[in-house]
């Protein structure tokens, strides 16, 4: 088999992309699909209001989350198998050269669906045993008739099995057309990035030679800013988000946003980093080869990504910011005693000033282990 089960466990990022859309998904669908069947009950005006105000969220939230936590997943999952294809072109290469096409090699990336399947899984468990507190915050002032709860298989196959033949059947054609490069180039595979130097000559050539790999790398590692940005993007929306919904929802509501977008925000910065230190491990052991240190090698290798980082969080502020305006503004605008919502500065710095932290303590972190490269493995490779 090309790839195994083991290969598939690495999924962990989408895994948990995908048990976060469930879950949330999950939890507004099953409440809505059982608020439906009420609708002829609710008849008064505050209630009727209050009906509409939460379907509307419902879908606002399924939309706009679900939507972004899918395109997520779809590009971890193009991530993941271009990673696995340029870390094993050897391999692949032979078996093409021994006659197999790219069909039946691409088929067992199957595997990379499966993981889908078990994220969605825990995400539609997890979604089950928080079913009954949810239906309690959504009718916590009483407006609307109790809700009974029920649960529908239909949502277990829309939101778990569906997904993961999607994703299986997409994994395979997309490694099917990553594939499609004669066995020779694979097998030929040249490990080593070429690092251009500017035409020019310029007066410092370090200085030179570092803003010229710090560019190489952004380049040639794009997807990789996209999770960078992604990390920041979560940390920042879900944690400023979360103040908010003790007033706007619930305590309850705001801590499950805030584990979710602490999770989130984690699993992209975690990958996303280590990739780069792993495919730079050539680059940073020849750096030291030739003296660099080790702050040197992290500033070249990591510190391109900083911009990108904090772009994310100033993305994902306005983010929060639209969609909570959104919300009270739109959806509970004809509700008696409207709510309110202001932008709430303090809760932003906050926010920014705990992310910078531990962004910065990460980057260190991985700047030590830096030192720990072996330049002799590196070396002996291939």
């Amino acid at each position: 088999m090309v790839v195994g089960i083991k290969d598939g466990a690495k999924l962990a990022g989408i895994m948990i992309t995908s048990f976060c859309a469930v879950l949330v998904c999950t939890l507004f669908l099953n409440y809505n699909m059982d608020l439906v069947s009420m609708e002829d009950v609710i008849t008064a005006g505050p209630a009727r209001m209050m009906y509409d105000a939460l379907m509307m969220t419902s879908k606002v939230v399924c939309c706009v989350t679900g939507g972004c936590l899918l395109a997520t997943t779809v590009i971890m999952l193009f991530f993941y198998i271009r990673h696995y294809i340029d870390t094993h072109k050897k391999e692949l290469g032979i078996l093409k050269a021994l006659g197999y096409s790219d069909m039946q090699v691409a088929v067992h990336f199957w595997v990379f669906g499966l993981r889908v399947f078990l994220g969605a899984g825990a995400g539609y468990l997890g979604a089950s045993l928080m079913m009954p507190w949810f239906y309690g915050t959504q009718n916590a002032d009483g407006m609307l008739p109790d809700v009974t709860m029920h649960f529908h298989p239909l949502l277990f196959l829309y939101l778990v099995v569906g997904p993961a033949l999607f994703f299986a059947g997409a994994a395979v054609l997309y490694a099917c057309r990553k594939l499609k490069t004669p066995a020779l180039s694979l097998i030929r595979d040249n490990l080593w990035a070429e690092v251009k130097m500017p035409k020019h000559r310029a007066k410092d050539a370090d200085s030179s030679f570092m803003a010229e790999l710090k560019k190489c790398t952004l380049r040639e590692k794009k997807i990789l800013v996209f999770f960078m940005v992604f990390a920041s993007f979560c940390f920042s929306a879900m944690t400023q988000m979360s103040f908010s919904m003790e007033e706007l929802s619930s305590a309850m509501m705001g801590a499950m946003i805030l584990l979710i977008g602490i999770v989130l925000a984690c699993t992209a910065l975690f990958l996303a980093i280590t990739t780069v230190v792993r495919g730079n491990s050539k680059t940073i052991a020849m750096m030291r080869v030739f003296g660099y240190s080790r702050k040197q090698c992290s500033q070249a290798i990591l510190g391109g990504y900083r911009p990108a980082a904090y772009m994310g969080f100033g993305i994902g502020t306005v983010y929060q910011y639209a969609l909570l305006r959104i919300m009270v503004d739109i959806v509970f605008r004809d509700m008696e005693g409207a709510l309110v919502y202001e932008f709430d500065f303090p809760v932003m710095c906050l926010s920014l000033g705990f992310f910078a932290v531990v962004y910065e303590l990460v980057l260190y972190g991985y700047s030590q282990r830096i030192r720990k490269i072996s330049i002799k493995e590196i070396m002996m490779e291939g």
